[in-house]
């Protein structure tokens, strides 16, 4: 698909040190987290929107597929070029905070700022940035719009999608649009920005971001409940959130994942437990964190909980929070490989859907360990194959988790909460989606990349 004349006029766009070929660097671009391996035919990196645009418009009039690409962490494989073509890679120069507007409370950013950077920047003016996605530190900005990212302080403060206010974008041929304002309030027009929030690269390249700014809050705490079974926690999540208090973060780790982060780092987990929370509250005042903490306890004890630990500085805080920030690399002491999903259900449905995985596991003899985001419904599940070199075992593998989708979607749950589809789950779109609905994703498609050169194969459209 990409020859030498390809080479030739890209690099006559952006420059010769900026388009490549080489193995080593369609290597380096030819993975995500999944550790699934698609080879491109060439990197190119865009110096500016203007290059972006020149770039999609070759390539769209040369029916050249083309993958826009931030950091590359994603799950799903939203990032990899499965058609081969060209990898648009974002990072080198597209990583600049261009304004905090600390007057409306605002900022524009370019699509490779780190989230973690973004944050610290405005938290040194005071100002709050809360969508935390557990990549926060390596993950960018435009990866986070573009698959719509959450994180633990998506409980009480929202996701990705409810703090961007407007985009500008390059269409695949060549067009430059913006969408949203800066404005709080803007109904004039189809809500664009909304429909590429999400769209996971395939309708359009970001090249800028607005993004809503809060007060950071002044003060915050931690506690951990100790519950005897997963039941009686879950049933504490829901019933705490319908309590008038709206934690931070509401975060769960079943026995499973606590025997493993235990085995592995010796923190001294009650490793005898059927499942633990771990909340955190914020407020402007200390008598809010009080009352907060007051009334979950509360809420905690009415539904079984055995143990309940307030963190009292710092030190204590980390402890609580360091099972949950090592939950995923601990549960490798149940397999080889990690068949994670982040799969979510509306919060009163945890119970039953963590009973359902339970015997999943048992039903393909497989270790589930589940940890995740409880405040809003949000479980990352892990079907743990030992022996994934053994064919056969690692196919009831992606048995266990179908059926795991299909349980997710009859209690009226959704296929990923913060991952994104991209390739991996893609079969599973059908399952979710009637036929009607998935011919509407198609024509949205079609609509903004009729020549489908902009990251095609995702999301199964």
């Amino acid at each position: 698909m990409l020859d030498s004349k390809h080479i030739a006029a890209l690099k006559n766009i952006v420059g010769n040190e900026n388009v490549y070929n080489d193995p080593a660097h369609l290597i380096a671009y030819c993975y995500d987290a999944t550790r699934e391996r698609y080879a491109p035919e060439g990197i190119v990196y865009p110096r500016d929107e203007s290059d972006v645009s020149k770039v999609l418009s070759y390539c769209n009039e040369h029916k050249i597929s083309i993958v826009p690409r931030g950091a590359g962490s994603g799950f799903t494989g939203g990032a990899l070029p499965a058609c081969g073509g060209i990898v648009l890679a974002m990072e080198k120069y597209f990583n600049q905070i261009l304004e905090i507007d600390e007057k409306n409370l605002i900022a524009r950013v370019q699509p490779a700022v780190i989230n973690k950077h973004f944050q610290e920047s405005v938290e040194k003016m005071g100002l709050f940035y809360p969508p935390d996605p557990a990549s926060q530190e390596y993950s960018t900005l435009g990866g986070n719009v573009s698959e719509n990212a959450g994180g633990m302080r998506a409980a009480k403060y929202g996701i990705t999608k409810d703090y961007v206010m407007a985009l500008r974008a390059v269409l695949p041929n060549g067009a430059v649009i913006r969408a949203g304002k800066k404005t709080i309030k803007d109904v004039a027009g189809f809500n664009v920005a909304g429909i590429l929030i999400a769209s996971e690269g395939s309708l359009a390249v970001i090249t800028e971001i607005t993004l809503k700014l809060l007060a950071k809050p002044r003060f915050k705490q931690s506690a951990m409940g100790v519950f005897p079974n997963i039941g009686s926690a879950m049933d504490a999540v829901y019933k705490t959130m319908a309590s008038g208090v709206v934690p931070v973060a509401m975060e769960f780790l079943d026995h499973l994942t606590l025997r493993a982060v235990e085995e592995k780092f010796h923190k001294g987990l009650p490793t005898k437990a059927g499942a633990i929370l771990i909340t955190q509250v914020d407020g402007d005042i200390p008598e809010q964190l009080q009352w907060q903490l007051a009334k979950i306890q509360e809420v905690f004890g009415e539904n079984g909980c055995l143990e309940f630990k307030i963190a009292q500085n710092e030190e204590e805080e980390a402890d609580l929070w360091f099972a949950r920030r090592n939950a995923s690399q601990s549960i490798t002491i149940y397999g080889k490989k990690k068949l994670n999903e982040d799969i979510t259900v509306p919060r009163s449905r945890l119970p039953e859907l963590l009973e359902h995985i339970d015997r999943v596991g048992k039903k393909y003899g497989f270790k589930i360990p589940c940890f995740g985001h409880t405040g809003d419904g949000n479980v990352h599940t892990n079907v743990m194959v030992p022996n994934p070199e053994d064919k056969e075992e690692l196919q009831r593998g992606y048995a266990a988790i179908e059926e795991i989708f299909k349980i997710t979607i009859d209690l009226e749950g959704t296929l990923s909460g913060e991952h994104g589809i991209g390739l991996s789950k893609a079969p599973f779109m059908p399952l979710a989606f009637t036929p009607a609905e998935m011919e509407l994703f198609r024509s949205i498609k079609r609509a903004f990349d009729p020549n489908s050169i902009l990251n095609p194969s995702k999301m199964g459209l």
